[in-house]
């Protein structure tokens, strides 16, 4: 929470962020939470969303499919992966707003990318990503 936290402050700060209006992390499959017991994404959001002062709603983008890991897929595999396994649970809760979609890391934006299409669906949306890292190959 607290990196969440100090990103949040860096966020507001940032003339393109300051229109979002509500926050969503990249989830990850019941069964995968259950697992681990927590969705890591969602203790970065929390964070964000008391610094930025703007909700947090974790149980509106939801995964469909539990899906492999991604960890030595092509950026085709990814994509093949992820492409259709992310829906949205309320739609008439995004409707008309500035989604800021957080994940823990980005590699070839695969994940984030369908959970922007299944946000962009819905009318009047726009999309910002904040994410912790980014993986260089």
């Amino acid at each position: 929470m607290k990196l969440g936290d100090m990103y949040g402050v860096q966020l507001r700060e940032q003339q393109d962020y300051h229109t979002a209006n509500v926050i969503l992390p990249v989830p990850l499959h019941k069964s995968k939470e259950m697992q681990r017991g927590y969705n890591q994404v969602n203790l970065f959001c929390e964070g964000i969303s008391h610094s930025m002062e703007i909700p947090w709603l974790k149980n509106i983008l939801i995964r469909t499919k539990s899906t492999e890991t991604q960890t030595h897929k092509s950026r085709f595999e990814r994509w093949e992966n992820v492409g259709s396994v992310f829906q949205i649970a309320n739609p008439a809760a995004l409707e008309g707003k500035h989604v800021l979609l957080c994940d823990d890391v980005i590699t070839t934006g695969s994940t984030l990318e369908a959970c922007a299409r299944a946000i962009l669906n819905i009318a009047g949306t726009s999309v910002s990503i904040a994410t912790i890292a980014c993986a260089v190959k």
